[in-house]
């Protein structure tokens, strides 16, 4: 009876959303009034994202279904290592396996992937559970290699509808991702951490937290993922966000026709000319394909100009854009870092021992 009054009263108080241009000379404010509901936030921001939208200020305060395609979806988890993409695109190549899209994540020498692949000749999902199992049992071999840190897992399934970053959210938290092996938590401990503070305020029955970190793309939304990953509702916040931005490596965008093999070649000359692959997404839509790649050397480091410029000369430099920074480094700008407010989590329930995770890069 319950669960029927909630659709009512989801049904008589749809979403409301005003955007408008006139409020601000800077940016555009986007207003969402509907229904609390676990998660409700969290599919805002996720929409934002999928947008290339920036947050640049929030206020949050308290008082949609993805399209099915006709593809197999393969999910992967395993330690991160140069040429792993490149490996795993080989091997769906010589299986037959044509990838549409996907998307991979590394984060502390981890790696995860969501990728949709078609049957080459037939164009629509894998059936077939004897060729499925071969494909399980290849990749799965592929991701493990010479690491004993942990197992990998992986798991060969027809489409779903979940939102492919939030999946990577789920898949990485579920592997403990930000349990560093001894050699990562050393070179970690060099770089520039986030400060997070947490404090509970029993007397108001809430829970305050604070994050300051060096801003970038979709930090909001892995912020909100992480929380809702955890079970906590955020009921009031405040973002604000400067221009200082982290490093995510050097942003290769590859627009081509699209053909049966291209991930797998594409990679390959990413590994061969040793470049390691932080960050994916791919796409293809109506036979073009656009395929971003966020990269550094095996060592983490900015990409030299040369070796850019080989690999342009290989893929075909009308094919290959570079995003960003044309001097290929990061950028250090004197501003002010990113911050983010979070109030009355989650009433009656205390924070102690509470140690929020880094998000992925």
């Amino acid at each position: 009876m319950d669960d029927e009054f909630a659709k009512l009263i989801r049904r008589i108080n749809p979403p409301r959303v005003v955007v408008g241009n006139d409020a601000c000379q800077h940016a555009t404010v986007i207003q969402v009034e509907s229904v609390n509901r676990h998660g409700t936030l969290l599919e805002i921001v996720q929409v934002l994202s999928d947008l290339n939208l920036v947050v640049t200020k929030a206020y949050i305060s308290s008082d949609a279904g993805w399209f099915m395609d006709d593809h197999t979806s393969i999910e992967l988890t395993g330690s991160d290592r140069p040429g792993l993409l490149s490996e795993l695109s080989a091997v769906m190549a010589d299986l037959g396996c044509n990838v549409v899209n996907g998307e991979i994540w590394t984060h502390n020498a981890r790696a995860a992937a969501v990728i949709h692949v078609t049957d080459q000749t037939t164009g629509e999902s894998i059936e077939d559970s004897e060729r499925l199992s071969t494909i399980k049992e290849l990749l799965f071999n592929v991701m493990k290699g010479n690491s004993h840190f942990k197992t990998p897992r992986m798991c060969v399934s027809s489409s779903g509808v979940i939102h492919r970053g939030r999946r990577l959210h789920q898949m990485l938290f579920a592997d403990r991702d930000f349990e560093r092996p001894e050699s990562e938590s050393l070179k970690f401990e060099s770089a520039k951490q986030p400060h997070v503070t947490v404090l509970d305020c029993s007397d108001r029955d809430y829970t305050v937290v604070t994050i300051r970190s060096l801003d970038r793309p979709k930090l909001l939304f892995d912020t909100v993922c992480t929380l809702t990953d955890m079970e906590y509702v955020v009921f009031h916040g405040t973002v604000i966000t400067g221009r200082m931005e982290a490093y995510q490596g050097l942003e290769l965008e590859v627009c081509t026709d699209d053909r049966f093999g291209l991930l797998s070649d594409i990679t390959r000359i990413f590994r061969e000319n040793g470049l390691c692959i932080r960050r994916a997404e791919i796409s293809t839509k109506s036979g073009k394909a656009k395929d971003t790649f966020f990269v550094t050397d095996v060592s983490g480091n900015p990409v030299d100009s040369k070796t850019v410029d080989l690999i342009q000369h290989q893929i075909g430099q009308v094919n290959l854009q570079v995003k960003g920074d044309s001097s290929l480094s990061p950028k250090h700008p004197k501003e002010t870092t990113g911050s983010f407010l979070f109030k009355n989590l989650f009433k009656g329930r205390s924070f102690q021992n509470f140690k929020l995770i880094k998000s992925c890069t």
